[in-house]
């Protein structure tokens, strides 16, 4: 198949990562350096952070979530030095405010929820290495201990000298147990993580201070190390009791200290106190499952919910997926500032609590602007207006922040009873979609979920993703239709006209296909590439058939607001050789209210292009933009020509002096009969396009009309 020969040149935008990788790395380090012990230097420590630091941002930039490399990330981290928990703590916050001010990173909102998983990965890496690391450091102790211990049998008074070193120096828990499970010897920081005074453990019992619901597997477990030979040592997460009554999650490990002779002696048993370690934990999860602006659920835990209540749903009541989307919401954070926007988040969510307080229900924060509410329905719960009403309601009821007083409206896209055994992923994108058809109405509004809608849009946006593949393929050609003198037929011009040839299926004409690129931004390669492609027909029927009539190209508004509009035609022309004056380009006058097209126009008829003003309607501001602006042409819209087909149209025959007043010609498109074409040329109409002339064909089936011409 073949190819599109040109393609437009794609803006690249460069910005240089280093600096800023840079400055945060050494933010890093001279904050982390105040607060942990590490073998290196402050440059070391730098070079150390920086390698770290472009690791984690390769990953955020991925294609993937990669979480197990996030997580060795943390392994590293642990590996400088005495890190443990401030370390975690600044690195957590240092990441945290940094990475979304990075220039790789934009917009912030586009990579919030990678950075937050990215660093509870960083986190759980680091605590199961920090817990390792502790593990081998209790490992090591207890081979010290032990040799200590040993030495004793040939030496008491030094070894007991070192093992008092080695006890009370340590910030772990050590005791000296006897068989029987009576402690022998405990040291200062046991006493004080079970709110004992010093010396005071001494003659309890072990097992007395292990919580009742642990003790006996503990007991066992011991007792397993007595008597199999071949095991050192025995590990365990336990919860002692407090002095208080309270209770401490420590991480105990036992081992058993032999005689000269090979015989049980005592047991030496190291504790760790974890209480800290798994609240911050705790901690960590919750945040990745929560927006921490408003502490709502997000998308993630919303979605596991979102299962499980599909799962126990009512047969009879079902559940109903609403999700809520704040208007204006861009508008009060680009004129009052981001600030005043996240206090309006946080005053919506509270907002969205309140409607719901009386159901059984969920509102999560799905990203920036958009909520998500699930709510299990019983006989007591609403219907979907009142409920939606009621978010309007609460949000019209002006509130004031940092002076100003703002009173907001909410658009909702509601999926009610869901179909049984839908996926929750399909039911989250069904009310996705139902929201952009609510909001594609008006603002404050409200859609329920319609299957035959939808099917629709999934078709439509199918079509549009597909359409630079089949750009790409060759399946996409510019074709040409004649532009006719209503007079006495004959041709006044070419219009180059897209259509999508798809295998198997019918054809897509150029209004769809124009409609299709421009949902998706697919309009202005494609768009310039067959104004190309047109200009250089134009240039070899003028060149070979001596054809000086113009060849017509319309815009649609994205391409009309383009603000590279008149450099594209520019170079075009270079390229093409096709004289100026040949080519007409068709703007829609719709666009005309936009930023940017007037001088877009202005700038065409001072390349000494035709401009034609497409779409014309019957409106003061039609006329008076035709009268104002260097417009030649002007051609009635398909509707005006539809219009006159079926009713008493006499008064649209006004139109036509009205546009020769203004010194223009009149161009009517969709004739598609010898009736509409005599009823507009009695009018007094110039030229027609439409199927009546001639349908879109490829460039050699226009030539005979060339040649007639």
């Amino acid at each position: 198949m073949p190819k599109p020969d040109h393609r437009p040149d794609r803006p690249s935008v460069t910005f240089d990562p280093e600096r800023g990788r840079t400055l945060l790395a050494r933010k890093w380090a001279y904050l982390l350096s105040g607060v942990t012990v590490v073998s290196l230097g402050r440059e070391g420590l730098e070079r150390e952070l920086r390698e770290l630091l472009d690791a984690f941002c390769t990953i955020l930039l991925g294609k993937h979530a990669d979480a197990p490399s996030a997580e060795r990330i943390g392994e590293r981290l642990v590996a400088l030095g005495y890190v443990g928990e401030p370390g975690l703590r600044c690195t957590l916050e240092v990441l945290g405010k940094g990475l979304p001010t990075l220039p790789e990173l934009q917009p912030p909102d586009r990579y919030a929820g990678r950075i937050v998983l990215g660093l509870g990965a960083l986190s759980c890496g680091f605590l199961v290495a920090h817990e390792r690391s502790v593990l081998d450091q209790q490992e090591s102790m207890h081979l010290s201990l032990l040799k200590a211990v040993r030495d004793a049998q040939w030496n008491l008074k030094e070894s007991e000298a070192r093992f008092d070193e080695v006890v009370t120096s340590s910030a772990s828990g050590i005791a000296v147990v006897r068989l029987d499970g009576r402690i022998v010897r405990a040291n200062t920081a046991l006493a004080e993580m079970l709110g004992h005074p010093s010396g005071e453990l001494t003659g309890t019992g072990l097992y007395d201070l292990v919580h009742p619901d642990s003790v006996e597997v503990f007991r066992e477990a011991m007792q397993t190390l007595l008597e199999d030979g071949g095991r050192e040592r025995v590990r365990q997460s336990l919860r002692l009791l407090r002095k208080d009554g309270d209770v401490a999650r420590i991480s105990l490990t036992a081992s058993l200290l032999r005689d000269a002779d090979d015989r049980p002696g005592q047991f030496v048993v190291v504790v760790e106190d974890g209480t800290e370690l798994m609240l911050l934990q705790g901690e960590l999860s919750r945040q990745a499952l929560h927006d921490v602006l408003t502490g709502l659920p997000n998308r993630q835990y919303f979605g596991t919910h979102l299962e499980a209540a599909l799962r126990r749903a009512d047969p009879v009541f079902g559940v109903t997926l609403l999700h809520v989307d704040l208007d204006a919401f861009g508008m009060v954070c680009n004129s009052l500032g981001r600030r005043v926007g996240e206090q309006v988040l946080v005053h919506f969510a509270k907002r969205l609590k309140a409607v719901v307080a009386r159901e059984r229900a969920m509102i999560a924060r799905f990203h920036s602007d958009e909520f998500g509410i699930l709510i299990e329905n019983t006989a007591m719960t609403p219907d979907i207006n009142t409920i939606v009403r009621a978010i309007n309601d609460e949000l019209a009821e002006p509130f004031f922040v940092e002076g100003h007083g703002l009173a907001l409206s909410a658009s909702a896209g509601v999926v009610h009873r869901p179909v049984k055994g839908i996926e929750p992923a399909e039911l989250l994108r069904a009310a996705d979609q139902t929201l952009r058809r609510a909001k594609a109405r008006r603002r404050g509004q409200w859609k329920m979920f319609d299957a035959v809608a939808d099917a629709a849009d999934r078709r439509a946006q199918g079509l549009a993703v597909g359409m630079a593949g089949a750009w790409e393929n060759g399946e996409i050609t510019v074709r040409y239709r004649p532009m006719a003198r209503l007079a006495d037929g004959g041709l006044a011009g070419v219009e180059a006209r897209l259509q999508w040839d798809r295998p198997g299926r019918p054809p897509l004409a150029h209004d769809r296909c124009a409609a299709l690129a421009e949902s998706t931004g697919l309009v202005l390669p494609l768009g310039d590439w067959a104004l190309r492609t047109a200009s250089r027909q134009g240039e070899w029927w003028h060149q070979r058939l001596d054809f000086g009539l113009p060849v017509v190209a319309g815009l649609t508004e994205h391409q009309a607001t383009d603000e590279a509009l008149g450099t594209r035609v520019t170079g075009l022309l270079a390229d093409s050789g096709l004289p100026p004056e040949q080519l007409m380009i068709g703007v829609p006058v719709g666009a005309l209210g936009t930023s940017g097209v007037v001088e877009n126009l202005t700038a065409l008829a001072g390349l000494g292009v035709r401009v034609l003003l497409d779409e014309f309607g019957l409106g003061p501001d039609d006329l008076r933009a035709v009268e104002d602006l260097p417009v030649g042409v002007v051609r009635v819209a398909r509707r005006l020509a539809e219009w006159q087909a079926w009713t008493d149209s006499t008064f649209l025959g006004a139109l036509v002096p009205l546009v020769r007043q203004v010194g223009a010609t009149l161009v009517v498109d969709g004739i598609d009969t010898e009736v509409q074409a005599n009823w507009w040329r009695d009018a007094g109409a110039d030229l027609a396009t439409g199927d009546y002339f001639g349908t879109a064909g490829e460039a050699g089936a226009v030539v005979e009309h060339f040649v007639g011409a």
